[in-house]
């Protein structure tokens, strides 16, 4: 089954993601958005997966988030992959939250490998994707909006890590949980 690794996020903040596609969808631009309900902080893409190893990856993930605590994250800012003059994918940082994050995508990173997973050779770089461009169409104004659009810093707390299996449809994909791994060091 196809699956990948992610942190989920609040209502709040998919709602401020759904607010910036909105702005962004008023330029001419050619992108294929994703539904804020889908838009999600992923860890690591795991691709096609065997059944028989997801009980490992479950168990690999309850491992990571027993040592784990709560914390919050806060959107930061629009941008684009590679950079705003050839963007490929438009983007929404993250501020609040990042070296956890980034902590924490390590250990899956880390510990994945122990179980036969190849290595993501690209460092990770905290993010949620709001579209993919799929021309170069009104480049500039593309890049002029994603510049100035105010991102409002909602903020969110993760509390687990969720396996989710990711199913192809004509409608778009669809995320179910297989697993949700919660934290469970509380704050003090």
């Amino acid at each position: 089954m196809r699956t990948f690794i992610a942190l989920e996020l609040s209502k709040e903040v998919k709602e401020e993601l759904s607010r910036l596609q909105e702005e962004l969808k008023k330029i001419d631009v050619d992108v294929k958005w994703l539904k804020p309900d889908n838009i999600h902080l992923t860890l690591k893409f795991l691709g096609n997966v065997e059944e028989a190893k997801i009980a490992e990856i479950k168990k690999l993930l309850d491992n990571i988030s027993s040592q784990e605590k709560p914390f919050e994250t806060s959107l930061f800012k629009l941008g684009a992959f590679p950079n705003l003059n050839y963007p490929r994918v438009i983007w929404v940082g993250i501020d609040k939250g990042c070296s956890e994050i980034e902590k924490i995508a390590g250990l899956v990173e880390t510990e994945l490998e122990k179980i036969n997973f190849s290595r993501e050779k690209r460092p990770f770089s905290a993010h949620l994707t709001l579209g993919r461009v799929k021309s170069g169409r009104n480049k500039a104004g593309l890049k002029e909006k994603v510049s100035f659009l105010q991102v409002q810093p909602k903020s969110c707390a993760i509390n687990n890590i969720t396996l989710f299996q990711s199913s192809l449809t004509p409608k778009g994909p669809v995320y179910t949980p297989l697993h949700v791994a919660r934290f469970s060091h509380l704050p003090k």
